[in-house]
């Protein structure tokens, strides 16, 4: 049964490296928008405007492409808001069981539900090749992709998920968790 953890860790392991990867996606986005900014003012001195609707679709694109593309790894980190009224006081048995019937009952229907019901719409973009209707607007198409990559991610980290509860249901150690070193006792 060490393949549950196995799958768990390969999933893992790609969920933070493009969570890692999206996480610079905020500088790039600050440093936009506040040269989009610089270039507003500059451009009443000067008496034109230096700023553009592109910068600033640009900053709503990328916000947007961290806010989806790292959802998967929230997940993973266990960073998603929760009601924490009982959860807490289970042990790691009992939150494993809510949180895999969590997975099985709501995430996965939930990201099912929502490609299906995004897929048209993302695919019509692409056919039409559909571009911001603002003059110097950006292509459209690429961040409404996002929505499909948002949760499909999101869907094969919940499977991780699925497969690290089953295994601390099941009672199946964890091969890459580090065993607490017994301390010396004070004469030691």
């Amino acid at each position: 049964m060490t393949w549950l953890w196995s799958i768990a860790h390969f999933i893992d392991g790609l969920t933070r490296r493009l969570g890692q990867a999206t996480s610079w996606l905020a500088l790039l986005m600050v440093v936009i928008g506040a040269g989009n900014a610089v270039l507003r003012y500059l451009g009443r001195f000067v008496g034109t405007n230096l700023s553009s609707n592109a910068a600033l679709e640009l900053q709503w694109y990328l916000f947007s492409a961290l806010f989806l593309l790292g959802a998967a790894w929230t997940l993973q980190q266990d960073r998603h808001v929760r009601v924490d009224v009982f959860y807490g006081r289970l042990s790691a048995r009992g939150q494993a069981l809510v949180d895999l019937l969590g997975t099985l009952l709501f995430l996965f229907p939930f990201c099912g539900l929502a490609i299906w019901v995004t897929n048209p719409s993302v695919l019509e973009s692409w056919r039409l090749l559909e571009v911001s209707p603002d003059p110097g607007g950006l292509p459209r198409y690429p961040v409404k992709t996002l929505l499909l990559v948002c949760f499909y991610t999101v869907l094969v980290q919940g499977l991780s998920q699925l497969c690290k509860h089953t295994a601390v249901l099941l009672g199946v150690p964890d091969p890459r968790a580090v065993a607490p070193v017994a301390s010396e006792g004070a004469d030691g």
